[in-house]
């Protein structure tokens, strides 16, 4: 809500004594707007180009990219699903869509039987090796070749700075 200093909001939920709502001023109002449009259409954006080069959405992408990056192309599903910020259910069913199309096998862990690795396969690579210069390129496009390098520097710093409570 944006409701400014002269508005008046009725709220029903109100118990005498709660403090007043802090509305959002018309300066955070300017910027909330904007990050949040394009919170909502990036991701719409890398999954359009990604499902006309390669018929998959950024989360699978996402999936293999991050597999891609580790020791032995491998990790526990639980911390594949924390790296991808997604939830385990999602994940479970984004990495049993790759393993049907051969880009990602499972596996128990031997020692727990309720950890499960993920395993990017040479197919999975090979996909990804073809189709990251197209989503590179797209994210060149959308973000990087608008802003300057002081922005970009700054754009790393509040992104670092406003993940810290989502982290957690």
């Amino acid at each position: 809500m944006t409701l400014h200093d002269d508005a008046t909001p009725i709220d029903s939920d109100a118990r005498p004594g709660d403090p007043a709502p802090r509305w959002l001023t018309e300066d955070e109002t300017a910027a909330w707007l904007p990050l949040l449009r394009v919170v909502q259409l990036l991701p719409q954006a890398m999954d359009r180009q990604l499902r006309q080069e390669a018929g998959i959405g950024h989360t699978y992408y996402q999936v293999l990219a991050i597999l891609s990056a580790q020791p032995e192309q491998t990790l526990s599903m639980g911390e594949l699903a924390r790296l991808a910020a997604t939830s385990a259910s999602r994940l479970s069913h984004a990495v049993a869509a790759l393993e049907e199309r051969g880009w990602v096998t499972r596996r128990p862990c031997p020692t727990n039987r309720r950890i499960q690795y993920a395993t990017l396969t040479d197919a999975g690579l090979s996909l990804l090796e073809r189709i990251a210069p197209g989503h590179v390129a797209e994210v060149r496009r959308l973000v990087f070749d608008r802003l300057s390098d002081d922005e970009i520097a700054q754009l790393r710093s509040l992104g670092l700075k406003l993940l810290g409570p989502l982290d957690a």
